[in-house]
């Protein structure tokens, strides 16, 4: 009985510690620096005194985020003549570097708080420029100001981009490899500024959470790492002098420093130099911004170009394939053609074909199966028509021709499919028992001249304006579930005056 009393007082104690924890007025506030240097890393804290889920913050401008939210939980019990008071204080940490010189403001963010959305204060801080370096106590693990040289040299930490090919045709592709040249560790970086790539198609052939691939390379006498984290294949689509606008990189390199006063101890010397310490290395932010590149587009030639040329440049195969030669009046066919290769396939024109004209054709089904891979792109594109003769009697229809630049041969290349009779006889069945197969629902449509069939027997007829509504069966219905629904409620009632009744139970 002891233990249950005493187990019964911890819980109600807890509750109402509980209780105290999560009533009174919520505080939501945002604590930093007023003024700060370019390249100056500091700390902006949001505490809220009290439990809460979905914390947010919106995007900040002139701000680079090292880390953060970085939450932490503290809480504390207070039991003063028998008040039990409990204080909870959630923050959120994020740690910042100034970019530029400006006033700039952070916004304020937002918790949901018992279903209810509290917003915090904003704050404005105020980024002047520094001449002097970081002081010794933040330079453990501290960045200092963007594109300073500080510690580094700009031979030690580059970005480049290179293409495979600087003179091309029309449509033929263009690799574009950006990569990362290092000597020193790279924490962290960021792409700022894509180009725009006016005057080409592209197509990215690394994902974006595709881990960059890295190699050893030396470079006038000195060993750099490599790493390759962007690859595009460029399509120009008009001939010229093209421009491939510069990346913008944002790169934070960690460097190592050296400590102003040394223990000259050799162990303590290398023990508090370590990184984990903080005191032998040094985070630098640096942008940094790739070569322009200038392409030479050539027109693809006019001399013995085909009538039917359809835009295609690469290495191309064609083929076609039809589903039946033999049918009847208003039975569809299925006409496919096939390209694959390696080249600008999503560029290529619709083809031209001449069909007979007692066949009704709908307009094609094109799809596009693109393979991307580490030397360019390549694919497979099929055109689908649906076609249904109308009239009985022979038909052709005629060779089909595609034709492309191969850039191995320089010159224009025509392929032919074979040519197809098709016999249509007379069909006894109406159109509307036909059952199309070989295509979706949504490729058949009606034309607006056809005549909508009329339906067969059998079927039911009804008299006009009768209704179900105020009709005799109507009304049997309507007094039958009144009648039931009374019978149904006297039942219950003297159901209920049984069961009230003690001396009958």
């Amino acid at each position: 009985m002891r233990y249950l009393i005493l187990t019964t007082t911890f819980f109600f104690i807890l509750g109402l510690t509980y209780l105290s924890g999560q009533t009174g007025n919520v505080e939501f506030i945002a604590n930093s620096k007023s003024t700060v240097n370019v390249g100056e890393q500091f700390r902006v804290v949001f505490t809220v005194n009290s439990n809460g889920k979905n914390f947010q913050l919106e995007p900040l401008k002139g701000f680079n985020i090292l880390s953060g939210p970085n939450p932490s939980t503290s809480s504390s019990i207070q039991i003063i003549n028998g008040k039990y008071t409990r204080t909870v204080s959630n923050s959120y940490t994020y740690y910042l570097v100034a970019s530029q010189e400006g006033t700039f403001e952070i916004p304020p963010a937002t918790i949901i708080i018992n279903k209810k959305k509290y917003s915090s204060n904003s704050l404005r801080i105020k980024v002047v420029s520094s001449s002097t370096p970081s002081k010794p106590g933040n330079q453990g693990r501290g960045v200092t100001k963007p594109g300073s040289s500080q510690g580094m040299a700009s031979a030690d930490l580059y970005i480049k981009a290179s293409v495979d090919k600087s003179n091309a045709f029309v449509g033929e592709q263009i690799i574009v490899t950006y990569k990362i040249y290092t000597t020193v560790p790279i924490p962290q970086y960021s792409v700022n500024k894509y180009p725009s790539y006016s005057g080409f198609w592209a197509q990215d052939l690394k994902k974006d959470n595709e881990r960059p691939s890295q190699r050893n390379e030396t470079i006038n006498g000195r060993q750099y790492l490599v790493a390759e984290f962007k690859k595009v294949a460029l399509f120009p689509l008009k001939s010229g002098k093209l421009t491939i606008e510069p990346i913008n990189l944002n790169v934070v390199a960690q460097i190592r420093t050296q400590r102003q006063q040394k223990s000259r101890d050799p162990f303590f010397d290398s023990f508090f130099d370590d990184a984990f310490f903080g005191g032998g290395y040094q985070n630098i932010e640096r942008v940094l911004k790739t070569n322009t590149i200038t392409l030479n587009i050539k027109p693809l030639p006019l001399q013995d170009r085909p009538v039917d040329f359809k835009n295609a440049v690469g290495q191309f195969s064609f083929k076609s394939n039809i589903d039946k030669t033999k049918v009847k009046t208003n039975e569809a066919i299925n006409l496919k053609f096939t390209i694959w290769g390696k080249g600008n396939i999503k560029l290529i024109d619709k083809l031209t074909i001449n069909f007979p004209p007692d066949f009704e054709v709908y307009d094609p089904k094109i799809s596009n199966k693109i393979n991307i891979a580490n030397d360019g792109v390549n694919g497979v594109r099929t055109i689908e028509y649906l076609i249904i003769p109308r009239n009985a009697g022979n038909f052709m229809v005629p060779p089909v021709r595609f034709s492309y630049f191969d850039l191995k041969r320089k010159q224009y290349v025509t392929l032919s499919s074979p040519e197809y009779l098709i016999s249509v006889e007379k069909n006894v069945v109406t159109p509307s028992d036909i059952n199309y197969s070989g295509t979706t629902p949504e490729d058949i449509r009606y034309i607006g001249r056809d005549i909508r069939h009329i339906k067969s027997l059998p079927f039911t007829l009804y008299k006009t304006g009768s209704y179900f509504f105020a009709s005799s069966l109507y009304l049997i219905f309507l007094i039958g579930s009144i009648i039931i629904s009374l019978i149904i409620l006297i039942l219950w009632s003297n159901f209920q005056k049984q069961r009230s009744n003690i001396q009958l139970r």
